[in-house]
């Protein structure tokens, strides 16, 4: 269950020595959330997912149609290897960026990794609004939801943090993220 956390006056200045990265499946928040988080810490946001696409000349999905998915985790790996410079920013990854070991290896290395959660059927419902989503093209998004949290949430649980993201304002969440972060501890942890 999430633990909320009172908001802060000002912006917590522990989290800003390293690159925060949210990470978790599709639909859980990690752009949303990561742009709240950033304002909250006054630091720069980025999406990986645009970053990869201003990199590529196109979106996530004409990468994914003309080249598989094995060329844009390659190419994924490649920009959050770039993002991840040392400058304190958030940033919000793509559901499987996590998932690749050297990214993964990237990330927990050199950054605070956050694992935001979600149960499949929030999921579901908040992604079933957009058919923008290669993965789920022309598929059941429940179905594949709770399919992909199978294989990737004892992946995703070894981020530093984690956070459970429930049917909730999206500052709750951030201000658990918040309460971890001043904390060093995880808020709401998230089932393997």
């Amino acid at each position: 269950m999430l633990q909320s956390a009172s908001p802060s006056a000002g912006p917590d200045r522990t989290a800003t020595s390293r690159a925060i990265v949210l990470v978790g499946l599709m639909g859980v928040g990690k752009s949303t959330v990561g742009r709240r988080l950033a304002a909250r810490l006054r630091l720069p946001f980025v999406d990986a997912d645009h970053a990869i696409e201003e990199a590529a000349g196109m979106t996530v999905a004409e990468i994914f149609e003309r080249f598989g998915e094995p060329y844009f985790r390659d190419g994924e790996r490649r920009v959050i290897a770039r993002l991840i410079d040392g400058t304190p920013k958030v940033i919000a990854t793509g559901g499987g960026a996590f998932i690749n070991a050297d990214t993964r290896a990237l990330i927990l290395g050199q950054s605070t990794a956050i694992w935001l959660h979600a149960h499949p059927d929030v999921l579901a419902e908040r992604v079933g609004r957009r058919d923008t989503r290669p993965l789920l093209r022309g598929k059941n998004p429940r179905q594949v939801l709770a399919e992909l949290a199978a294989i990737r949430n004892p992946i995703y649980a070894e981020a530093h943090i984690h956070i459970t993201s429930n049917k909730t304002p999206h500052e709750t969440t951030v201000n658990a993220i918040l309460k971890a972060i001043r904390d060093g501890s995880s808020a709401g942890a998230a089932p393997a």
